[in-house]
């Protein structure tokens, strides 16, 4: 640091902006590695440095490299702080301001004058017939680009902090959703509207809901429809789902609700015929190993897209419950087809995740619907691919949970298939963990929410000796919670006899805790510790379960009690 700070200080001349521009870039990386604590020592004759460096701007060059590097390392500093950046965006946010409102320099020319240019690194041309061509001067995009990235990092994390600048900022970006010369601007521009939103709720509810209706909702909606990359697309689609979950219900009037079942429809369409294409490519004679790997690239664009189409309907199934149903009806049948055995297996993963969705917010009113999805999410528990079985058995945990009574026939037939996953040799392993936490975690809902229609005993007795949880944080808390309430009634199957079971319940804590699966601020965190607590008073039995830890595990029991 004292190295770099020489330099920022010291090394002026013109010959050396790029160095200067690295150093910066230095400085900021370093402040982010090592973290807030360590580099407050150096923070204030850095930020000094950086400011004079921004002061002396004005006498820039346009394609002076240190701009770039300053508006990156801004940014830095700004996660670096936290709220602390306030202070400074006064100063900061007219060179990214104006650099994210840069426009490029086009040109359409004739086959002569493009003989001049063809060869500039600074310029991108595509051909216009015969005789003419259309060029874009590149030399700037990559700063815009770097600039609408900066505003999406100050929005994320100054929050109402950024409020000021809100509006602004929205009338720049929303345009830019159209900016078809730069991929990543318009990611940039997708990115930053959820965050824009939450920072301006600051500004009253009104205020909100006007710059999302008037100006946002509508840009958005017509931005998904027309968007010429697949790979840009699902970002467009994920801004919108983190834009409903930040407003909430009622945030789409009817018309703009009609326009976006219509585009869901749309693009449900067209999943299909792509992947009938793709079919019919795979038969073509010319068909080889390159073919082959366009097609599979293909593959996993649409299934990305899928995704986030997926994220869409939980996000109005998060915050508008069964409201959204009637909507939702419109494009169900895409969902009844995406579940078919037939499919690929990403379809029916994300299937399954809505029908996961639907179960979950519209409780025992989803049981309507059962005869599209039901059977194949139950046999779905048994998929030969991981993912299938994670969405298959979350679904049926939510039914345990939130499907009431309705559902009870159906768990004679689960749960010999959760068992079976749970159960299985190969169970444990990392690309298996997730689907097995699910499985462990629906037996646990079926259990607690209707423990009747099960062998309850039977169950609760192996449940032991299938833990711990691996890798789900969500799904922790609820088994740990049941694990727990069932401990403080010392419950025979979980205890067994006389106590046999206890080397494998402090084993059980001691790796949730290495694992970091419980944060340490919560009520479960603090019951799980207090179990090994109660073990610990006594000594002799305490020993004989110390002595089958890991050393993992003990390090984490011996942080945890002290």
């Amino acid at each position: 640091m004292p190295c770099l700070k020489y330099i920022m200080q010291y090394v002026q001349s013109k010959e050396h902006r790029l160095l200067r521009g690295k150093t910066i870039e230095c400085i900021s990386l370093i402040g982010l590695a090592v973290g807030k604590e360590k580099f407050m020592q150096d923070c204030n004759d850095v930020m000094q440095l950086l400011l004079k460096t921004q002061t002396d701007q004005d006498d820039m060059a346009d394609d002076d490299p240190q701009i770039t590097y300053m508006i990156s390392a801004w940014a830095r500093m700004c996660k670096i702080l936290g709220k602390e950046f306030e202070q400074y965006l006064p100063l900061v946010m007219g060179p990214v301001l104006k650099a994210a409102s840069l426009k490029p320099e086009v040109a359409v020319v004739d086959s002569e004058d493009m003989k001049d240019l063809v060869n500039s690194s600074d310029w991108q041309f595509v051909t216009l017939g015969d005789q003419q061509s259309f060029g874009i001067c590149t030399s700037g995009l990559e700063e815009k680009a770097t600039a609408c990235q900066m505003l999406v990092c100050y929005a994320r994390e100054l929050k109402e902090g950024f409020a000021a600048y809100s509006e602004e900022v929205v009338k720049i970006m929303v345009p830019l959703l159209k900016f078809y010369f730069n991929d990543s601007v318009r990611i940039a521009a997708t990115e930053s509207l959820p965050y824009l939103l939450e920072c301006a709720k600051i500004r009253g509810e009104e205020y909100v809901s006007n710059m999302w209706g008037t100006c946002i909702c509508p840009n958005l909606l017509k931005a998904i429809e027309i968007e010429p990359e697949q790979s840009v697309l699902p970002e467009y689609l994920a801004s919108f789902a983190k834009c409903i979950e930040s407003l909430g219900k009622g945030c789409l009037s009817d018309e703009d609700m009609s326009t976006l079942v219509t585009l869901l429809d749309n693009l449900l369409k067209q999943h299909f015929v792509r992947q009938l294409q793709r079919l019919e490519k795979r038969k073509d004679e010319d068909y080889d190993d390159i073919v082959e790997e366009t097609l599979i690239e293909e593959d996993d664009e649409d299934a990305y897209v899928l995704s986030k189409i997926a994220d869409i309907i939980h996000s109005f199934f998060g915050t508008h419950k069964e409201s959204f149903l009637p909507a939702f009806e419109q494009i169900m049948p895409y969902f009844v087809k995406l579940l078919l055995p037939d499919r690929p297996w990403s379809d029916r993963q994300w299937a399954l995740c809505v029908w996961d969705d639907v179960i979950e917010h519209t409780g025992p009113l989803s049981y309507k619907y059962c005869e599209f999805f039901l059977q194949n999410m139950i046999e779905s528990l048994t998929d030969k691919t991981p993912e299938v079985r994670q969405a298959a058995a979350y679904g049926i945990g939510v039914i345990g949970k939130y499907g009431g009574d309705v559902y009870a026939h159906a768990f004679s037939e689960c749960i010999p298939r959760l068992v079976n996953v749970i159960e299985h040799e190969d169970s444990k392993s990392v690309e298996n963990a997730p689907a097995t936490d699910n499985a462990i975690a629906a037996v646990v809902k079926i259990c607690q929410y209707h423990g009747s229609k099960v062998n309850l005993e039977e169950l609760l007795a192996r449940l032991v000796t299938w833990l711990p949880i691996l890798s789900d944080e969500e799904e922790a808390i609820h088994v740990y919670t049941y694990f727990c309430d069932l401990l403080d009634k010392n419950h025979p199957g979980i205890m067994g006899e006389q106590a046999s079971n206890l080397p494998k319940v402090v084993s059980i804590v001691g790796e949730t805790l290495h694992r970091e699966l419980i944060q340490e601020d919560t009520e479960l965190y603090h019951r799980l510790v207090n179990i090994v607590k109660q073990v610990q008073s006594n000594q002799d039995a305490f020993q004989v379960c110390v002595a089958q830890l890991t050393e993992q595990q003990k390090q984490a029991l011996s942080e945890a009690l002290a």
